[in-house]
């Protein structure tokens, strides 16, 4: 008997069917990766577990062979179900043992103190028992990104023995770079060896394979299929997930031989020291290295969203530190890698997203809006990105992530920047817009901008940058050219730094 069965599971929204009569059978002491494109049905699946959505009449789980209802989320967490969303939910000023706490509440004595000692005891056996080994009384905001998520799992996971059946994640290694996957990745082997049934949704797709021990597709709300992880391979997986094959951007690199665009000398910010670079037109340059390394903070602060020493300088012209109005100025546009906080405004509309970079490029000589004017861009945008559904009206919040992304990203090309900066600019997005998203990167390249990526997916990294640089305590420690560039190298030398004569850039 499966330990969870769905049958027949539909959810209608005004206008659209997000899934559609979707069967799916989870074994206990299982992975269960569970993909598709952003759209396909992932969230919605997984909010009608969590008891977030009602689904349609007709929808039939068993747990443990037992029927249950999944009214709301105290529903479903009495029918065994635990989960780690892509967000977290915790709190970096809050220690680990207070963020454990966080919903359950504290364990209390006389006159209602808290028992530290017993919760601080506590914490740390939960956390060793997944395979983690640090001070539970750090702040949250102190420790790697694969900690903090062992956190929340660690939380889901709270008296697991009292009914949790199901452990689902949901795309928890996005902001994860790759070499801190693996530490995920026992955390979860463990899990699974109690005996749960863990469904690990992601856009990763060598994650799945190393991970899964089977995979369900979904596209356009319906399952595809069920396979075993080994009777798969990637080309396979990508053309069932898209119902057909993706053009990969990887090989359609150039040598840029243009001018330099962008020059930055002496930077310096809370890890970054001392950093200098160029990049020329019609070049991607990218970033690696692991958290902490200085790559988070590296585009902020040429973008001037942060005090910073040093200079920038776009052809020539030096830009004002920490004023973002005047790096725009200069033709510097940034896609940050938080799209939920820094990447867009959720409430508001797709076009009024899409022109909020320049609003006055669509007004008349009364500084009114031009609506046709902007109903008209609004829509080439939508059409050439693909973006779906295709109502401009819609809230940006309505779209799924990869959709979002493309806006974002949208807005600011419609600027034609001289450099473009993309933060992560894939996170948590599916193939099809990944493959999109990087065609847009050669193609503002082509038209003459310094692209700079900052990434820490390696494999993103070596497909579309023309050279890479490999950050590593606040300093470049290496380089590599197009022709020396792969994933192993690109890992290998953000954990040793510079090797095989690889110079550090002065």
């Amino acid at each position: 008997m499966p330990l969870l069965e769905i049958r027949e599971m539909s959810k209608t929204f005004p206008g659209t069917r997000a899934l559609d009569h979707v069967d799916l059978d989870i074994a206990a002491g299982e992975v269960h990766a569970l993909v598709g494109q952003n759209g396909s049905g992932k969230s919605t699946l997984i909010k009608v577990l969590a008891g977030f959505h009602e689904p349609d009449p007709g929808t039939l789980v068993r747990v443990d062979g037992e029927e249950v209802e999944l009214a709301d989320p105290a529903a479903s967490r009495a029918a065994g179900f635990r989960f780690v969303h892509q967000d977290l939910a915790l709190v970096d000023d809050l220690s680990v043992v207070e963020n454990l706490a966080l919903g359950r509440g504290f364990q209390t004595g006389a006159m209602g103190r808290i028992r530290w000692r017993d919760e601080r005891r506590a914490a740390q056996e939960m956390l060793d028992s997944l395979g983690f080994d640090f001070d539970v009384r750090k702040p949250l905001g102190t420790l790697a990104a694969a900690e903090r998520t062992g956190v929340a799992i660690a939380r889901a996971m709270w008296n697991w023995e009292d009914g949790a059946r199901i452990l689902v994640l949901d795309e928890p290694t996005a902001t994860l770079p790759m070499a801190e996957v693996e530490t995920l990745f026992r955390t979860v082997r463990r899990v699974r060896e109690r005996g749960l049934g863990v469904i690990y949704v992601s856009h990763r797709l060598d994650e799945v394979f190393s991970i899964g021990d089977r995979i369900s597709i979904l596209r356009d709300g319906r399952k595809v299929g069920t396979y075993k992880t080994a009777d798969l391979d990637e080309d396979k997986l990508i053309a069932l997930m898209v119902g057909e094959a993706v053009t990969r951007v990887a090989g359609a690199k150039a040598a840029p031989g243009g001018a330099t665009v962008l020059a930055v000398e002496g930077l310096c910010g809370t890890v970054l020291c001392d950093l200098s670079f160029e990049a020329k037109a019609g070049q991607v340059l990218g970033f690696a290295g692991l958290t902490g390394s200085g790559r988070e903070e590296l585009l902020p602060l040429i973008f001037g969203a942060g005090e910073r020493l040093g200079t920038v300088a776009v052809d020539g012209r030096k830009v004002k530190a920490a004023r973002p109005e005047s790096a725009i100025a200069a033709g510097i546009a940034l896609i940050p890698s938080d799209r939920l906080h820094q990447g867009g405004v959720f409430d508001m509309s797709v076009t009024q997203n899409l022109t909020l970079t320049d609003p006055g490029r669509l007004t008349g000589p009364a500084k009114e809006i031009r609506r046709g004017r902007e109903r008209s861009e609004v829509r080439d945008w939508i059409g050439r990105l693909d973006v779906r559904p295709s109502n401009p009206d819609l809230p940006l919040a309505a779209l799924s992530g990869g959709n979002q992304q493309k806006i974002v990203i949208a807005k600011w090309l419609r600027m034609s920047p001289r450099v473009l900066l993309l933060d992560e600019p894939t996170q948590g997005v599916d193939v099809g817009a990944k493959a999109m998203i990087h065609a847009l990167v050669r193609e503002a390249a082509a038209a003459g901008a310094a692209v700079v990526v900052a990434s820490g997916d390696d494999e993103e990294i070596c497909d579309i940058c023309d050279q890479v640089y490999v950050l590593r305590d606040g300093a470049i420690v290496g380089e590599l050219t197009q022709e020396q560039m792969s994933i192993d190298e690109v890992g290998r030398m953000q954990l040793v730094g510079r090797g095989n004569g690889h110079a550090p850039v002065a």
